[in-house]
């Protein structure tokens, strides 16, 4: 399991630009998202070669890639496949649950969501610190 810190996302980098939807920005939100994604994990790693590996493990429990897809991603698409599920997370519980904490996020709110299912749970505040949990 990795413990990810993604503060980037509460300071230098909109999480809107990695995870948006059609309804939010049109039929080409998945690619522009993407592109972000790549990009910026490109110009700034996000993951150590253990942290890809426990993503890697991670995502193929989605069940939404085979062994080759995985195997065929460079460093950049790892992490910019975490990014977006981090900036995604993090669009959530800043909707669900406003406040004065880190991302502009009620993490008291967020934690008690996460604990009755609503929302994932993954990602969380480490002092002034934006983790996300990668791991089964």
């Amino acid at each position: 399991m990795a413990y990810v810190d993604v503060t980037r996302l509460v300071g230098d980098v909109d999480p809107f630009e990695l995870s948006r939807s059609i309804a939010e920005a049109g039929k080409d939100a998945g690619p522009t998202s993407w592109r972000n994604a790549t990009a910026e994990a490109g110009a700034r790693p996000l993951l150590t070669a253990s942290e890809r590996n426990e993503a890697k493990h991670w995502l193929k429990g989605f069940g939404a890639w085979d062994d080759d897809e995985i195997a065929g991603w460079s460093d950049a698409e790892i992490d910019a496949l975490v990014l977006q599920f981090a900036a995604g997370d993090l669009r959530e519980v800043q909707s669900l649950c406003p406040g004065d904490g880190l991302g502009d996020v009620n993490w008291q709110e967020a934690e008690a969501l996460a604990e009755h299912g609503t929302v994932g749970g993954r990602l969380y505040p480490q002092g002034e610190s934006l983790m996300i949990y990668v791991g089964d």
